[in-house]
């Protein structure tokens, strides 16, 4: 019989599993969407048990789909939204609170009044800018507002975990209680340069440190999963931020390796080897995946708040589109946005930013302006934030791209890729297979368990990629570039006038 590995692709607004051949090959997959949970303006929350239920239920459907059973797995991988935060009882097994997700605001008020020096500490060893976009401040939040959780967790009888640690927790009945140093980097709690979860910063949050999971590598054997859920015992041997599950399914292996992830938010990594480049540019320092035994390895990060989200905003708020990809389509059919501007800033603007009160805005209107011009405007607006991000990180890593990789559902829109390509005057790379984040778990799970032999064998595997040239004139872009900055500052200003 044929072996697979299963990679549990848990992100922000759906649950998969995909199962990979020894080729690198998809066999089987298997989604759900789970429910958004908007209790406030800025707030974003999901049910623990629905994001459980949900990963656990396309699992069994994946496997069910291919004909095989859980003895064909041979290892487990898991990737998931990062900063997203939960907390749990470890007696009961049962969350305290709805899980608080990465894009959540409602902790932006505790971050504005993190003293300077804490600031100061913050940053050098996290590699983060504090913000609200990080666990620290939630779990905070939770201990502080769901009564008798401070409590609980003075007694030592509640657990943090970002969602790999909950799902891990979930597979293993309640055995296991760990992460891996990707998603740790980004709770604004752990010390990217010693590895280790930093006491200082978890006393000042008032977070006890017997909350936080044991942390390993990305790829590593964490454990069994329990008989109950997989009718046997599988190795979960690969867990990772999915950025970083992402720069890894792209082979992203070697120093000046950059990637742009286009899903719910866009983000771009680059690999900056074994050096953690502080930046000056308000990009963010963060752990890339690695397996047991290897030397750490860095990236610089730049996080876009409002990606591919933007097209789910405009299919179900404004029901502008009835399915994502029309969206291609009606942006072609203009020649431009006669001169109006979207910035995303639903949630605030991340990377190079990092403004937390800013908003939605749209500028330039005009009586003429239209559905189609608004459809093309959502797109351009993830291109432009993209330019803005590997401006500020060729700054910080003094390296110019020659090429971009690209992945995330939204790469596969062709007028957003060559835009893209236009904008950065850049060529712009793009894989067959587009859903890097749940091959990058593979990889790692794979590499882990000895099914892959090593990094290169995986790199020999990557073909049929396509190239995006850049088209526009300097002048142009230039023009539109000065457009969109003038429309970011307009943006800002709402949050100066708060």
């Amino acid at each position: 019989m044929k072996k697979y590995i299963m990679a549990m692709d848990q992100g922000t607004t759906s649950s998969r599993c995909i199962l990979f051949d020894k080729k690198g090959n998809i066999a089987s997959v298997s989604q759900k969407e789970f429910k958004q949970i908007y209790p406030k303006p800025g707030w974003v929350e999901h049910d623990p048990m629905e994001i459980w239920s949900s990963q656990v239920g396309v699992a069994i459907e994946a496997v069910a789909k291919l004909g095989v059973s859980f003895e064909d797995i041979v290892g487990i991988g898991i990737t998931n939204q990062r900063e997203t935060t939960i907390v749990w009882n470890k007696k009961t097994g049962e969350p305290v609170y709805n899980a608080i997700v990465w894009q959540c605001r409602r902790t932006a008020d505790i971050v504005d009044k993190i003293p300077e020096d804490m600031k100061k500490k913050i940053r050098k060893k996290t590699g983060l800018i504090p913000d609200a976009y990080f666990s620290a401040t939630k779990i905070k939040w939770i201990l502080d507002n769901v009564k008798g959780a401070k409590e609980a967790a003075k007694k030592g009888d509640l657990l943090f975990g970002t969602v790999d640690t909950w799902i891990m927790w979930m597979l293993s009945g309640h055995k296991i209680h760990a992460t891996d140093y990707t998603n740790a980097s980004r709770t604004m709690l752990f010390d990217i340069k010693k590895l280790k979860w930093d006491q200082e910063i978890l006393d000042y949050f008032g977070i006890p440190a017997s909350m936080m999971p044991e942390v390993h590598p990305s790829g590593y054997n964490y454990g069994m999963t329990d008989i109950a859920m997989t009718r046997g015992e599988i190795p979960i041997c690969g867990a990772c931020g999915d950025q970083q599950a992402a720069l890894f399914g792209l082979c992203g292996f070697h120093k000046g390796d950059v990637k742009n992830t286009y899903g719910t938010g866009c983000f771009l990594l680059m690999n900056t080897g074994e050096k953690a480049i502080s930046s000056k540019n308000g990009l963010l320092t963060t752990i890339a995946a690695g397996l047991d035994g290897e030397k750490t390895q860095y990236v610089l990060e730049g996080s876009i708040f409002i990606g591919g989200a933007v097209v789910q905003w405009l299919r179900d708020e404004l029901e502008f589109v009835k399915k994502s990809p029309q969206s291609e389509k009606m942006a072609k059919s203009v020649s431009d946005t006669a001169g109006a501007y979207l910035v995303p800033a639903f949630t605030g603007l991340g990377a190079p930013y990092w403004d937390q009160g800013a908003r939605g805005t749209m500028v330039g209107l005009t009586r003429g302006f239209n559905k189609k011009q608004f459809v093309r405007a959502a797109l351009e607006s993830i291109a432009y934030q993209t330019h803005d991000v590997i401006r500020a990180m060729e700054a910080d890593a003094k390296y110019s791209l020659n090429s971009l990789k690209v992945d995330g559902g939204a790469s596969r829109n062709e007028f957003l890729m060559q835009f893209q390509a236009d904008l950065v005057d850049t060529v712009i790379e793009r894989p067959k297979l587009v859903e890097n984040t749940a091959l990058g778990a593979a990889y790692i799970a794979g590499l882990t368990v000895g099914f892959w032999k090593d990094k290169e064998s995986l790199a020999s595997q990557k073909k049929d990629w396509k190239i995006f040239k850049p088209e526009m004139e300097k002048q142009e872009r230039e023009e539109k570039i000065k457009g969109w900055n003038i429309a970011v500052e307009t943006a800002k200003f709402w949050s100066s006038r708060q």
